[in-house]
């Protein structure tokens, strides 16, 4: 294969990369306007989750499938439809009229937008020569990392200077774009129409099942306090039957829609594990700061936008001469300290007071974007090292899937844990708050004093001073509840670090078709 590469091949790739970062922004974009958009729709907050949950849910069910079914329609008409698709239900998005039409379009736009990301990352190593994957594989790195970064960013700005439904609008010229780059430059192949009756199906129904009953019980987990619902019960018992049927079905047949073997190979498999962390870290954080920032700070979307923004700007730096810096570094240091650093931002990120904003969040967010890109273009590449061209698809679909998984855990632990421990930090300063200890009087006399001086009476201005020094207290509670979920965060990246001792070395030329 020679090393030079066409102009037409790069209008290929980087027209699927626009098709990546579309569908992973808006897993994240929707969450700064959620408030807006249940208003409009007459949704509870509880009912609202489901417009995020529908998305993530069909994504996650599709991911496993795109490796298969792109061999099947071919590569270049099953991107062009979902492409097509996911740009149409984004604008119907935008019109729902309630929320169970919101919740039907979402689930659509997640069933297409998933397609986009594994397609992408197929195409680069399908399409790129080993030499020049590292490229590719940099600017894949952004649609993973950068576009969480900017999505609450964008969808809060959106919302406050137009309205909600131009966060789903913001979809047409890109997807536009991308329909022209994939028409034009993603050569046509013969479509395998015969592998539908040879197709998989109980592998394939049994794993859109289970990893979507699994997304649904770790998405809505924590809202209705785990297994004390019968709803989560149920979803649990249906998901781990029928994952475990497609573990045994993937194994024991001999055309499996997904090579699940692939995360037996050494290097794959490490690096997967690695990857899921990184979707804890990545979509943790992402979750856990925007709840602080609301809830302890008072930000608004935009001003919330602006913290985040830090994690993701500075990567569009680093990006582009980490294909260099591989040539000259063994990756797996590169990885390790990109790990490192990423488990040391959340590190900065434990030590907050009710007092912590922008300004001394601004650097522990910058040490993220660093650590980030040091971590994904690598870890790609050691993951893709030695893959096969046919094994491309399942790489892809797995090594992704890995990723949001993880950040579908990372999200439901961090939320069960914010709640657990605000109510042991809360009942632990309410032991040591009592209203007989001298400082705690003087405190209430304080407030007392103050607010008579706005004109409230002795009683009325007590009974709100002991008010106000429960809210302390609750604030101060959840404080130190966010700083343990950083920490669980930091963690959770350095354990996952050990997996890199065991990587085998290899060459930073890429993976499919490297032999």
């Amino acid at each position: 294969m020679t090393n030079q590469v066409s102009l037409k091949t790069w209008i290929g790739v980087l027209g699927s990369l626009v098709g990546a970062f579309m569908a992973v922004l808006d897993i994240q974009i929707t969450n700064a306007s959620l408030k807006d958009i249940q208003a409009a729709l007459g949704a509870t907050l509880e009912e609202g989750s489901w417009i995020s949950t529908a998305y993530l849910v069909a994504e996650i069910v599709v991911i496993p499938l795109s490796g298969w079914l792109a061999r099947v329609f071919s590569i270049r008409w099953y991107l062009f439809v979902n492409a097509s698709l996911f740009v149409f239900f984004s604008m119907c998005c935008a019109w729902a009229w309630n929320l169970p039409t919101m919740i039907l379009f979402r689930g659509l736009q997640g069933f297409s937008g998933g397609v986009l990301i594994p397609l992408s990352f197929t195409i680069i190593l399908i399409s790129l020569p080993p030499v020049k994957q590292p490229i590719g594989l940099a600017l894949f790195a952004i649609t993973a990392t950068f576009a969480p970064a900017i999505g609450p960013t964008i969808g809060g700005w959106l919302t406050d200077n137009y309205s909600w439904q131009y966060i789903f609008y913001l979809n047409l010229i890109p997807g536009l774009l991308l329909l022209a780059a994939v028409w034009y430059a993603i050569p046509s192949q013969p479509l395998q129409l015969q592998m539908l009756k040879q197709g998989d199906w109980g592998g394939i129904m049994s794993m859109a099942i289970g990893v979507g009953c699994l997304e649904v019980v770790l998405e809505e987990g924590t809202r209705k306090d785990w297994f004390s619902s019968q709803f989560i019960v149920r979803l649990t018992i249906i998901s781990v039957i029928f994952l475990i049927l497609f573990f045994w079905l993937a194994f024991t047949q001999k055309r499996p829609f997904i090579n699940l073997r692939l995360l037996g190979r050494r290097n794959f498999g490490l690096a997967s594990i690695v990857n899921s962390s990184i979707g804890i870290g990545l979509y943790g954080t992402v979750f856990i700061l925007p709840l602080y920032l609301a809830q302890i700070q008072q930000y608004n979307a935009m001003q919330i936008g602006q913290v985040i923004m830090w994690g993701g700007m500075p990567q569009l730096l680093i990006v582009p001469i980490l294909p260099k810096l591989m040539q000259r570094i063994d990756i797996r240091v590169m990885v390790g300290v990109g790990v490192s650093l990423f488990a040391l931002s959340c590190f900065m990120d434990t030590t907050m007071t009710h007092n912590t904003g922008i300004d001394e969040l601004l650097w522990s967010q910058m040490v993220r974007a660093m650590g980030l890109p040091l971590i994904m273009v690598p870890l790609s590449s050691i993951a893709t090292s030695g893959i096969e061209k046919e094994q491309a698809g399942s790489a892809s679909a797995l090594f992704n899937m890995m990723r949001n998984l993880g950040g579908a855990f990372g999200i439901a632990v961090l939320g069960t844990l914010l709640t657990r421990r605000e109510q042991f930090h809360s009942n632990r300063l309410g032991e040591a708050i009592s209203l007989y200890h001298p400082q705690t009087q003087q405190r209430l006399d304080q407030l007392t004093q103050f607010l008579m001086t706005k004109g409230a009476d002795y009683t009325v201005a007590h009974d709100r001073a002991i008010a106000m020094l429960d809210n302390i207290v609750r604030r101060e509670a959840y404080v130190m509840a966010y700083n343990d979920c950083f920490l669980f965060i930091g963690f959770a990246l350095l354990l996952s670090g050990l997996a890199v001792i065991f990587i085998k070395k290899v060459k930073a030329s890429g993976g499919a078709a490297a032999h």
